[in-house]
């Protein structure tokens, strides 16, 4: 079973960068779709990307497209890379593995395996 460990949160002002990294325990670049969520208090869990196979295939969320990217450099990690963050995308960041996916609304209930989470949070 794979383990995984998210990296590279923590605080910065609207406008500003962030780069987060999932690191698992063995390769997951062609056994798991590698997926991003985030979860604010008192909300549920959003889908932020996915990706599989080095970018074979990839999904973003609505809210995010254009200002994040998934990719993955090497065969255990996943990087999600946000730009012109704001305060909205506040939350807490988790990575999360699943074996299969179907394309379309990235639901937290289809990945199986989870980090522990990165806080991020962006301030005006």
């Amino acid at each position: 079973q794979v383990q995984l460990v998210e990296s590279g949160g923590g605080s910065v002002q609207a406008g500003g960068s962030l780069r987060l990294s999932c690191a698992a325990s063995r390769y997951t670049y062609s056994t798991y779709f590698m997926g991003w969520f985030r979860q604010a208090p008192g909300q549920e869990r959003e889908g932020v990307a996915v990706i599989y196979g080095g970018g074979a295939v990839v999904s973003y969320a609505d809210s995010v497209k254009g200002r994040f990217t998934i990719s993955q450099d090497n065969a255990k990690n996943t990087v999600l890379q946000m730009n012109s963050l704001k305060p909205e995308d506040t939350a807490m960041y988790y990575c999360a593995a699943a074996l299969s996916w179907v394309p379309g609304r990235i639901r937290a209930a289809d990945f199986n395996i989870w980090g522990q989470g990165t806080q991020v949070t962006v301030s005006s």
